[in-house]
């Protein structure tokens, strides 16, 4: 399943990108993300992998994200792989004027297990919502320094 979202922020691009550049940060407006463990390579350059761990109450999950591009301040490509299933991201941002960016993130899912081709069949909305409110938490905590890290998920 492949699709694009987009979202308009409200603060220069060099802010943007030096606050998405941080693995710190992802804590903030990634709910259910309770860790980020740096694991080889140069962190944030092309190579490095890292080990992402979430909680969501009744479901635990453990991503690897391999920096695949690294090209900032216009874009920053990565996958990220779980049981069942491979998240490819490309992100690019564009400088809208000198106060606002363009973040556009295109996904393809991959599933690897018949569970995880089920369920983007049945329930494609579910992964887009997800990334709708991952990117609506990103620009909530840029522009406001609204946090979700001690928020229930």
């Amino acid at each position: 399943m492949k699709y694009t979202t987009e979202i308009i922020i409200n603060k220069p691009i060099n802010e943007v990108v030096y606050k998405m550049n941080s693995s710190e940060n992802m804590l903030h407006w990634q709910a259910g993300l309770v860790s980020a463990e740096h694991l080889s390579g140069t962190p944030g350059k092309f190579g490095a992998k890292m080990k992402l761990n979430y909680d969501f109450g009744n479901r635990k999950m453990e991503l690897i994200e391999t920096i695949t591009k690294s090209n900032f301040p216009s874009e920053f490509h990565a996958t990220y792989n779980t049981q069942g299933i491979r998240n490819i991201q490309e992100n690019y941002f564009e400088a809208i004027g000198i106060s606002q960016t363009k973040w556009i993130l295109k996904n393809e899912f991959q599933p690897t297990s018949f569970a995880m081709h089920a369920m983007l069949f049945f329930m494609p909305r579910a992964f887009k919502k997800q990334t709708k409110t991952y990117m609506a938490n990103f620009k909530n905590f840029i522009e406001n320094g609204t946090s979700v890290k001690n928020a229930k998920t």
